[in-house]
């Protein structure tokens, strides 16, 4: 099979954890040539040493996405060492929960700077570049929340439906030119956001279900730089939400603030935290043990070995599907369940 991507210059924001942390590292096994950006140097260049070992030639460019200047530094650092740009993906995000009338207006400035100065600097850059030498691939990561938004999140969803309106009309502006701009838009994904989110609920913050796996969104996002297109849905959630948003809004509306009441947030108190907004934070990791059955950011998540067991369970639940599958072709029918 042909890579595409064998070779291709791919600058990735907020590779330091989850969807940016995976994203890199597949993009290093199709032997891409990664600039990779984040606010924390040391995980950074963690991400980076691995990349280089799985085959990706692969600089690592300490960033706040935040900062314009930065951005255009990390584009320079990206032409300094390889000459062009063909793919820039956009993914440094905050999060923030909390009552609109409840939440500091300088930790919403702080998320707007970050979602959608970030991604505006970054696409800014990236499409400059690309009008010079005539292609190039934008990929902005927005959400859900940017084509559904949801109760207590109201500053998040205003900056993804931000993200999506800019890619919107950008797609617009580059018609007849050689140049993409794509939006990969999620759902909940098991990943340290959450642990990183600012929390003004005053009770602690939970992962609304169905909550799909960094590297699904990182599939996409490969998928969406080998074949651009306008929005890229991951997992069935998000296309269904948005569609009962649109088609129901007064049923949407009923159901939704209930729906985060009752999975979005637990009945424990916690602090009221300003998370990551003000300055980068750790964990650095793909994930944060919500498909294993971590039940909210106030319990650490579930040991190694729980995801090594719940994977061998899946592998084997599989296996045995496959062979009954194959022995219900040979003897030509279906089984039944009593």
């Amino acid at each position: 099979m042909m890579n595409k991507l064998e070779g291709a210059v791919v600058v990735l924001t907020g590779a330091s954890s989850g969807i940016g942390r995976v994203t890199a590292r597949m993009f290093a096994r199709r032997q891409a040539k990664l600039v990779l950006a984040a606010r924390s140097p040391e995980a950074l260049q963690e991400v980076a040493r691995r990349c280089i070992e799985l085959g990706g030639e692969t600089i690592a460019v300490p960033t706040d996405v935040r900062d314009e200047s930065q951005v255009l530094a990390l584009r320079d650092a990206a032409i300094a060492r390889f000459g062009r740009i063909d793919i820039w993906v956009n993914d440094a995000a905050s999060y923030l929960l909390g009552n609109l009338e409840e939440v500091p207006s300088e930790l919403v400035r702080g998320l707007m700077e970050t979602n959608v100065l970030g991604t505006f600097h970054g696409a800014k850059a990236a499409v400059t570049q690309f009008r010079k030498q005539g292609h190039g691939t934008l990929i902005s990561i927005g959400s859900i929340a940017g084509t559904a938004p949801y109760a207590k999140a109201s500053a998040y969803c205003a900056s993804k439906h931000a993200v999506h309106a800019m890619n919107a009309a950008l797609r617009q502006e580059l018609v007849g030119t050689n140049i993409e701009a794509c939006i990969v838009a999620p759902a909940s994904i098991d990943t340290p956001l959450f642990d990183h989110a600012a929390n003004y609920t005053g009770v602690e913050m939970r992962v609304m279900p169905p909550i799909y796996s960094p590297g699904r969104v990182a599939r996409a996002i490969l998928r969406c730089a080998e074949r651009p297109r306008r929005l890229v849905f991951v997992g069935g959630a998000p296309l269904l939400t948005t569609l009962l948003h649109l088609l129901l809004p007064r049923v949407y509306e009923r159901l939704q603030p209930q729906l985060v009441a009752e999975r979005h947030v637990g009945p424990r108190t916690a602090p009221k935290i300003p998370g990551n907004i003000p300055e980068t934070l750790p964990p650095y990791d793909d994930e944060a043990g919500w498909r294993r059955g971590r039940a909210s950011v106030l319990e650490p998540p579930p040991p190694e070995e729980a995801t090594l067991v719940a994977r061998a369970r899946r592998r084997r639940r599989v296996a045995l599907r496959l062979a009954r599958r194959q022995s219900e072709a040979a003897i030509g029918f279906r089984s039944r369940p009593l």
